[in-house]
This record gives C-alpha cells, sequence and structure tokens, in this order.
C-alpha cells in the first residue's frame, strides 16, 4: 500500500496542458533541434517549423541555460514535449507589457494613418493621432505630405505607452502622447493656469502652433488665441521665433497657451 509521502507527491503533479509555459535547461542540439530538461516533466524538444522561426535566437543560447517555451504536445509519438520558444517569448512580452508604464518601441514603416513599430519583436501601431505634439504632422496639405513627413521617423526609437493591447488577435496599438503625458506630469506640477512663460516656436498649423518651454515641455496656441485679426498664425508667428504666452489650461498632460497676455 502506497505511504502517504507517495499519495502526496501524486498529488502535486499536474501533467502538463496544451498553451502552457513552462521553464526548461538546454542539455544538447541538434542540427534542426533543441533539447530541454523539463525536470518531472520529462524531455522537452523545439524542432521543425518552430526552431526555425527562433532559430537565430536559439543559436546564441548555450547548454546548461534556461529558456521559457510553450507545450505544443505535452507527449508526442517519441515520447517528448513538443515546444514553442517563438510563442513562449511572444506571450511573455505581452504579459510585460501590461505592465510597462513607458517603453520603447522601434519605428519600422509609416502609411497614412500612422507608424508601424516593433516592441521586443511584436508588432505595433502608433495612430498619427497619438503622436506627441512635438513629432505631430504639422503640415498643410494632403495626406501624401503627412506620409512624407511621418517616414522621416522609420528607424528611430520613440517613447510611447500602450493604450490597447489584443493579446489573441496579435494587436497593439500605442501612444506617445500617453508617454508624453505621463513624463509631464511631474514637469507640470511646478506650473499653474495664469503662468506666464517664455518659449521657442517649434510648429505652426492652420489652426495654431506649438511652443516649447520649461524642461522639454510644449503647449499648443490656439489661433483664436493669437488676437481677432489673426487669420494664418504665420501672419505673425515663425518657427524658432521667442515669445510669451500665459497658461490657460492644463488637462491630462496638455497645456493650452495663450498670446493675450
Amino acid at each position: 500500500m502506497e505511504n502517504m509521502k507517495e499519495l502526496l507527491k501524486k498529488e502535486e503533479f499536474k501533467p502538463l496542458k496544451v498553451g502552457e509555459i513552462v521553464e526548461g535547461k538546454i542539455i544538447a542540439r541538434g542540427k534542426s533541434a533543441i533539447y530541454l530538461d523539463l525536470g518531472k516533466y520529462g524531455t522537452g524538444i523545439i524542432y521543425g517549423k518552430e526552431f526555425f522561426e527562433a532559430k537565430d535566437i536559439l543559436k546564441e543560447i548555450k547548454i546548461g541555460e534556461n529558456i521559457f517555451a510553450k507545450v505544443l504536445e505535452p507527449d508526442n509519438e517519441e515520447g517528448f514535449v513538443e515546444l514553442s520558444f517563438a510563442l513562449a517569448k511572444k506571450e511573455l512580452a505581452f504579459e510585460k507589457l501590461k505592465e510597462e508604464k513607458i517603453i520603447k518601441a522601434k519605428i519600422i514603416g509609416a502609411n497614412k494613418g500612422g507608424l508601424l513599430a516593433q516592441i521586443s519583436g511584436i508588432p505595433a501601431f502608433l495612430p498619427v493621432s497619438q503622436l506627441s505634439f512635438k513629432n505631430y504632422p504639422r503640415v498643410k496639405g494632403d495626406s501624401e505630405k503627412i506620409l512624407k513627413s511621418l517616414q522621416k521617423f522609420i528607424g528611430k526609437e520613440l517613447e510611447v505607452k500602450v493604450l490597447s493591447l489584443n493579446k489573441e488577435g496579435g494587436q497593439i496599438i500605442i501612444s506617445e502622447r500617453l508617454a508624453e503625458a505621463e513624463k509631464s506630469k511631474e514637469l507640470l506640477k511646478k506650473y499653474k493656469i495664469g503662468d506666464v512663460v517664455e518659449g521657442e516656436v517649434t510648429g505652426l498649423t492652420d489652426f495654431g502652433a506649438f511652443l516649447r518651454f520649461g524642461e522639454c515641455l510644449e503647449g499648443m496656441i490656439h489661433i483664436s488665441e493669437m488676437g481677432e485679426k489673426v487669420k494664418d498664425p504665420s501672419e505673425i508667428l515663425k518657427i524658432g521665433d521667442k515669445v510669451k504666452a500665459k497658461i490657460i489650461d492644463i488637462s491630462q498632460g496638455r497645456v493650452s497657451l495663450s498670446l493675450k497676455i
């Protein structure tokens, strides 16, 4: 009859399930396979399509090192646990994204709607509307001019915050504006409505101008705050001008300014 210790050990052992993330030590490698020691679960294998999808990363990992992998088949015909390194890496990256406040995104492309990016190898999209005031396309004209303005960001890294994350669909929408607001919260504590600031005009649009002031803060001067007779901001301002403006609103990291001091 089995003693109590043996019964407890059996109760503690839970068979692996498809989709579970496990950690294992690399014990051997073949021409197109990696073998992992999964302890009580036996030996895991990353091979075939799963090996070739991650071969550039796997070739840098040495025997004896531990990695995480996702279970595809708990017990195949050869007695191995079939695993995917790429899927585990993606899922863990998704989980990390949920926790991070501000992250860096590498811009790899652009279209008329925004920027195509990658975060930890996962595709993400940054809509034009979610660009910071500093990087928002300040061009007059059609979408082709907007696209040309966006293409200058390809190859660069931008600090962003996750706006929405759909793990099942693999879709991540990111926002530079939210990241900027997060960073600006502390800096903006130094200012209040009614303060007069001095800064540099960094951009002009049909509807107003952008003014950089303080420690990398930026606010917008709407055309209605430039004077009753002003029909176009370029009539009275040009990029690089140093001007004084009054803070008329601070909301969600955004600063509204007025030339009517």
